[in-house]
């Protein structure tokens, strides 16, 4: 069940992707006037065959799922009969084929934007970006970042959530910007803060940049208030209850939950007097943490989750919600910042800025396909539509055999005024294979990498 769990959104994302895809080059081809043999979701073997529409088109779905074509009438592959040389692929304008092959990029970009303007339009519950020092502040301190800050915006651009600052300071860091934060503190004093991103390491994506500037989410101290008492925990055989307030432990008042969880971690094993408040009424309680081990490390534990207070939640989360014009704005703008993002990456790792160890393969996307599925419908569908905007960026580069390969030749077409010869574009299909190939497989050993480092 827990490998069904990524194994099915993973297939229902790279299901829609391929189809999406294909079905930009089936319509425009269509709308050409090409003849479509075959609409084929995967390649391989054919599992499934139905024909269908008056051209008995094949709608076929194959044994291997990662990628899927459609197959046109084409002088190149078969012979054509006279009376359908008009329609063939290969017969069309220089402009039309150009129209074709772009069309199924396009898709993924268009894919992209339907969902993120879906999202932005719904709303949905998002992090604030308020600010909190993490262990190792250095940038953020220099810049004068104190905890609670809420970000405003950034060098004037309105920031409304966790995400969104993330996004926009990594753009910026990649520009090597200094970024003025406009903040405004827990006293409700509005001021700026500089933030100096120049010199900031990017070369490996799985390091959180915000945590590399020293910055991670506010919260809110929680009252060390028990919620849930596990059974047979060293609460239960303490008598500790849910809704029972730690007010001091050996007589040292408890600041809050966080205070209470350290100090009962260093006491594993050690008799600790606990002071509560129950119900109105003081009473002193011994618990002993039952001790804990955890790759190598002991520690106490007594078993208790928090009963968090529900404004406290609420003071860390907002409703961000568009409208639908606004949305749409900004859903362009999202999927354009994405794909140049993402040219900009590939670029890094060509002149080894960035590490070739951020690619990522099937495995990694299927863990995160799952990861987002489980966490709810928002952020499973802002996974797929940024997994669409990558689908449409790779198959943009100018690599034979890709879509980018292609439209490289026709745009020689266009410029010399004739088609490239067949020998040179024979050998560009072999180099541009192998690259692919050697591609694909730097990516699986990157998933293998990940698996193995955890």
């Amino acid at each position: 069940m827990n490998l069904l769990n990524y194994l099915i959104p993973f297939v229902l994302a790279l299901g829609l992707l391929i189809l999406v895809h294909e079905l930009g080059h089936y319509l425009v081809a269509r709308w050409c006037g090409v003849k479509v043999l075959r609409f084929s979701l995967g390649f391989g073997k054919p599992l499934l065959v139905r024909k269908a529409g008056r051209d008995q088109t094949e709608w076929a779905l194959a044994a291997f799922p990662l990628g899927g074509y459609v197959k046109m009438l084409d002088e190149r592959e078969a012979p054509v009969a006279p009376a359908e040389l008009h329609r063939a692929f290969n017969r069309q304008s220089v402009y039309r084929r150009f129209a074709i092959v772009a069309a199924g990029p396009i898709a993924n970009f268009l894919l992209a934007i339907v969902l993120y303007w879906g999202l932005f339009v719904v709303g949905s519950d998002e992090l604030r970006p308020r600010l909190a020092l993490s262990d190792t502040p250095a940038i953020a301190q220099a810049a004068g970042v104190r905890d609670g800050d809420l970000v405003l915006a950034v060098d004037g651009e309105v920031v409304r959530s966790w995400q969104d600052l993330r996004w926009v300071l990594l753009r910026n860091a990649l520009d090597e910007r200094e970024v003025v934060l406009q903040v405004r503190t827990l006293e409700e004093v509005e001021a700026f803060r500089r933030l100096d991103l120049a010199g900031l390491p990017i070369e490996d994506a799985s390091q959180d940049l915000i945590v590399r500037i020293g910055l991670k989410p506010w919260r809110p101290e929680i009252p060390a208030v028990i919620g849930r008492v596990a059974d047979d925990s060293a609460a239960a055989r303490a008598g500790l209850r849910s809704g029972d307030e730690v007010l001091s432990i050996e007589g040292v008042g408890v600041a809050g939950w966080s205070d209470l969880v350290a100090r009962v971690r260093d006491a594993a094993g050690r008799s600790l007097r606990f002071e509560l408040l129950r119900a109105g009424e003081r009473l002193s309680v011994d618990v002993t943490p039952d001790t804990v081990s955890d790759q190598g490390e002991r520690f106490g534990r007594i078993g208790v989750g928090v009963a968090e207070p529900v404004q406290g939640t609420l003071s860390m989360f907002a409703e961000v919600r568009y409208g639908v014009g606004e949305g749409l704005v900004k859903a362009v703008r999202q999927t354009w910042e994405t794909s140049v993002l993402s040219l900009q990456m590939i670029g890094r790792m060509l002149t080894g800025e960035v590490s070739w160890k951020n690619i990522s393969g099937p495995v990694t996307i299927a863990d995160y396909a799952g990861q987002t599925a489980q966490l709810g419908l928002s952020h499973y569908l802002k996974f797929v539509a940024l997994i669409s905007i990558s689908l449409g960026v790779l198959n943009l580069l100018p690599i034979p055999v890709l879509d980018g390969g292609h439209l490289l030749y026709y745009t020689v077409e266009i410029i010399k005024g004739g088609p490239i010869p067949e020998r040179i574009m024979e050998i560009g299909q072999q180099i541009g294979l192998t690259l692919l190939i050697m591609l694909m497989a730097f990516a699986f050993y990157n998933d293998i990498n990940r698996l193995i480092s955890g």
